[in-house]
């Protein structure tokens, strides 16, 4: 009699983990279903910035900056190199400098994230984004961390050698304070810090790794690096400024050349506390029309002015130059920059110049020149590249036009 009531029990259990069962499975489909259709990570404006600890820790921190831009985003993944031991993790929001959460999380949690080709076996800083990606827009943070890999940073005596593949294209590395630069195998700029400190910074053209590798040696000035001056006294020179580090890019969009017009957007992005303007001051011989102008970090569209002559001294607005009847300026208004933080503006417009842009006979000509470190040109519908006279990566746009991306490390101009 006994055994009656422990059967309906047991089958009851059967029963009822069939059903937990097929429950499982229902979720597990789900699950993989989701990280089927979860957006593919995308991000851009990658710059990461090494500060060499002291020597003989083989310590360093790194600064790294990037900007996720699949819209809807509200996660972005950021490996943690294999070999390294990551301390000190902090995660920022780049326009409120306020810090945001993060967790570190296993390769599928990635993979299922957005990230495909995510490492299963490795770690990855999952950062929850202080605010959903826009639509074309950005979402713009700053991770913080701490690597000790004795492999890459190394110390003997009064000399110390980075040596690491450094995949982003934008970078530099920083050396401890009394250690000047002995070699360095990549072409780079070579700065001194508001504190003394040397750094080398470059930016790679290609599309492969820099095997790159700095060496230093303790100065037998070092002490002279305590009487550095403080870099809020001094003129800042724009021929030293950070090449890797600038970050404002350019894209052309060439109407056919017989209208002398070409479309573009300009993205900018303005940290100075108290700032709640941007002025783009029309070159002389050109005409603008259509400006337009919104914050990528939230997609708001701001208020665009248009002035001219004797309407800019009205408006007490200075464009770094006499106004004359003949000057044209566009103003875009937005809310005022407070310390720490920072906004990242879209400006876009039509130019027409038929000065500098113009057919000759069944040739385009196109006489201007790119100032920026990053400048695309993209060709008008139906023509195609027949010469360039200035390195660029050529590809297509979605619609068949011909698109030239040209990176200038230089702090100079361009002449295409």
């Amino acid at each position: 009699m006994a055994r009656r009531p422990i059967t309906r029990c047991t089958h009851a259990i059967a029963s009822s983990g069939a059903v937990v069962v097929v429950l499982l499975l229902l979720l597990a489909g789900a699950a993989a279903r989701a990280a089927a259709q979860a957006p593919v990570q995308t991000d851009a404006d990658h710059y990461t910035r090494y500060e060499l600890l002291a020597p003989g820790s083989a310590k360093f921190r790194i600064i790294y900056e990037v900007t996720a831009t699949t819209a809807g985003a509200t996660k972005y993944f950021n490996p943690i190199r294999k070999g390294s031991i990551a301390t000190d993790e902090a995660v920022y929001d780049r326009m409120t400098g306020a810090p945001i959460r993060f967790d570190v999380v296993g390769g599928a949690v990635a993979r299922a994230g957005g990230v495909p080709r995510a490492d299963t076996t490795g770690e990855y800083i999952m950062v929850t984004l202080a605010r959903t990606v826009p639509a074309d827009g950005e979402g713009r943070i700053r991770i913080d961390k701490t690597y000790e890999d004795a492999r890459s940073y190394i110390a003997g005596g009064d000399s110390i050698v980075y040596s690491r593949p450094l995949g982003i294209r934008k970078n530099a590395v920083v050396l401890p304070l009394g250690y000047e630069v002995e070699s360095v195998n990549y072409p780079s700029q070579v700065l001194s810090e508001p504190d003394g400190r040397r750094a080398v910074s470059f930016i790679n053209t290609g599309v492969g790794e820099v095997p790159f590798v700095v060496k230093g040696r303790r100065s037998a000035r070092a002490g002279a690096a305590a009487a550095a001056p403080n870099a809020s006294t001094v003129r800042p020179d724009p021929r030293l400024s950070e090449r890797a580090h600038q970050d404002r890019e350019i894209v052309y969009f060439l109407q056919q050349p017989e209208t002398h017009a070409f479309d573009l957007y300009h993205d900018y992005t303005e940290s100075r506390p108290g700032v709640d303007k941007y002025l783009n001051v029309v070159r002389g011989g050109s005409t603008v029309s259509r400006p337009a102008a919104r914050v990528l970090d939230t997609g708001e569209s701001l208020r665009v002015r248009t002035l001219k002559g004797s309407a800019i001294s009205e408006a007490k607005i200075d464009i770094g130059q006499p106004v004359s009847a003949e000057s044209e300026v566009v103003v875009i208004d937005f809310t005022p920059v407070t310390a720490g933080a920072s906004v990242r503006l879209r400006i876009s417009e039509t130019y027409t110049d038929a000065a500098r842009y113009l057919l000759k006979g069944d040739t385009l000509v196109w006489d201007r020149a790119f100032g920026r470190p990053a400048n695309a040109m993209v060709l008008p519908a139906g023509w195609v590249l027949t010469n360039c006279s200035v390195p660029a990566t050529v590809s297509r746009t979605d619609d068949g036009r011909v698109r030239l991306d040209f990176v200038n490390p230089r702090n100079d101009e361009v002449a295409v």
